[in-house]
């Protein structure tokens, strides 16, 4: 670990950790008695279209939407307007039952043909659902759904966890989704919606108890030390998310509660090998990774907020992390890096600290957002470890909404990326999303151009294999060609949180991030 990265991280670190003498007061000494619950939070979506992955995310995080099947803290399928399902032994037709109780905000029944045509709704507008679920018909008749596939699926309950599959009232024509939503199943409805501030309301017609808030806000706090002097001084009950320089300011259990929990999610550098990036050529891939010192940013940096990086598939999640950590390490060896640069014909010719070659310095542009603490100390820590061996890093910095626009046009070099690491029920459709082939517009989700003949024909067998043993195999052989490849960088896998106020309580964080504020979330007594 290199003395420059430590300085630069300790100065960050100590920025994140100013409190002012506004910030230590004892807060809102009424928050207890007010009616409304309110949460700092990061970021929303910018629409409420629910067919979109960031929508219906955000639609359920905040207790508005709801799906057939939710994961539970294992990440298995778990039952929530379907009280049950079952497969034939066709493995084709699945049989679900929608609770009889369920009702629609606007007080009409879940039934099963709703549920249909909510589906049918998914299907049409969203070709990445569409592809996952691989539905060939379906039949409603009373509380009663049949689903057949195209194909034997047999994380089909797990697909249909996804936010995209949010079950909405299709029969109600006459309301302007993207800004207002859908109407929906969950304990909260939306009232205003804004880039800045979401307001909700209790549903008067929930059909799983009591609604605890008449009303929800959700104020946008983007920076994640202004997320925890708001709760510091009582602005807010509860905010996600607060760095790990900023964990020590609730350390009074008196006042606050820390719910703390290995996610199943990562924070990763994509790498663009299209040809003419300087990342096509796998020597300076290598190199690149060889220099990171990836342990050092989790437990130094991080505080031992994050565990280190290597393979794709979060720890948590059980496949394989230790055997690939034992067997790739963190494949830090700065000698090793240097040879690999000159071997490629990089060198510092004109000795300004930069390896060039034809009158060209090695520059790599690594695009990153801020509305994470993390981000940007992983991305200075790079910058610096790199130069040390004699690669530029030029660190871009971009909003959220830009840098999905840098990742959809492949308009990027390195582009960090946070997020779950399985997603509709498998971590099959989480390695496609990112790294299957993109053959004629096949998956225009990969803009990175990482081609591998042998992990695509994996991830086809993936698809229908139903032993989990051989899934779980299937699954580390896919990591294994990716490692080989050097065809990602992955820093670490962190522990998220939600900080309450103990006036709150059931404000527990799930590994999952579709669920966040729940029906479960109560004023104390």
């Amino acid at each position: 670990m290199k003395v420059r990265w430590k300085k630069t991280a300790a100065a960050a670190l100590a920025g994140l950790c100013i409190v002012t003498a506004a910030g230590c007061g004892g807060g809102d000494k009424n928050a207890g008695k007010k009616e409304i619950l309110k949460v700092g939070v990061a970021g929303l979506a910018d629409t409420l279209e629910p067919a979109d992955y960031a929508a219906g995310q955000t639609l359920i995080r905040w207790g508005q939407g709801e799906t057939l099947a939710k994961f539970d803290k294992t990440m298995h399928a778990a039952p929530w307007l379907a009280e049950r399902w079952q497969v034939a032994d066709d493995k084709l037709t699945w049989t679900f039952t929608i609770r009889d109780r369920a009702k629609f905000s606007n007080g009409n029944k879940v039934t099963a043909e709703a549920v249909r045509s909510s589906l049918e709704r998914t299907l049409a507008k969203s070709p990445e659902a569409k592809g996952w679920a691989r539905i060939g018909s379906m039949k409603a008749e009373g509380q009663t759904l049949t689903i057949r596939t195209k194909q034997p699926l047999p994380h089909l309950p797990g697909v249909l966890c996804d936010p995209r599959f949010t079950v909405i009232d299709t029969s109600v024509k006459d309301r302007d989704i993207p800004q207002r939503g859908p109407v929906c199943t969950g304990p909260y409805t939306v009232t205003s919606f804004a880039g800045d501030k979401a307001v909700l309301e209790a549903n008067p017609h929930y059909w799983d108890g009591p609604v605890p808030f008449k009303g929800v806000e959700l104020p946008v706090l983007a920076d994640p030390h202004t997320r925890a002097m708001a709760l510091k001084k009582g602005q807010v009950d509860a905010a996600l998310d607060i760095a790990s320089g900023d964990l020590t300011l609730f350390q009074d259990a008196n006042t606050f509660r820390v719910s703390e929990t290995e996610s199943v999610s990562s924070v990763l550098s994509l790498l663009n090998v299209k040809p003419g990036k300087p990342l096509a050529d796998k020597r300076i891939r290598d190199a690149l990774i060889c220099c990171l010192d990836r342990p050092a940013y989790c437990k130094t940096l991080l505080k031992g907020t994050f565990i280190p990086g290597g393979p794709v598939l979060a720890p948590g999640l059980g496949y394989g992390y230790d055997a690939l950590m034992q067997s790739y390490g963190s494949r830090q060896d700065v000698g090793k890096s240097k040879k690999l640069l000159a071997e490629a014909g990089w060198k510092d010719t004109n000795r300004d600290g930069f390896v060039d070659k034809d009158g060209k310095t090695l520059e790599i542009g690594f695009t990153i957002c801020t509305d994470r603490a993390e981000l940007p100390l992983f991305a200075e820590a790079v910058k610096l470890d790199a130069k040390n061996v004699g690669i530029k890093v030029t660190i871009k910095t971009a909003d959220r909404n830009a840098l999905e626009q840098a990742r959809k046009t492949g308009d990027y070099d390195m582009l960090i990326h946070s997020g779950m690491t399985t997603l509709a029920g498998s971590p099959l459709h989480y390695l496609d999303r990112n790294w299957k082939s993109d053959t004629n517009g096949s998956n225009p989700q990969n803009t990175s151009g990482y081609r591998n003949a042998a992990f695509d024909a994996l991830s086809d067998a993936l698809a229908a294999e139903a032993d989990p043993a051989k899934q779980k195999q299937m699954l580390l052989d896919m990591q294994k060609i990716l490692l080989d490849d050097t065809a990602v960088i992955v820093f670490g896998y962190p522990k998220t949180n939600i900080v309450s106020r103990t006036g709150i309580i059931h404000a527990d964080v799930n590994p999952c991030d579709d669920y966040r504020i729940t029906k479960d979330w109560k004023r104390k007594e």
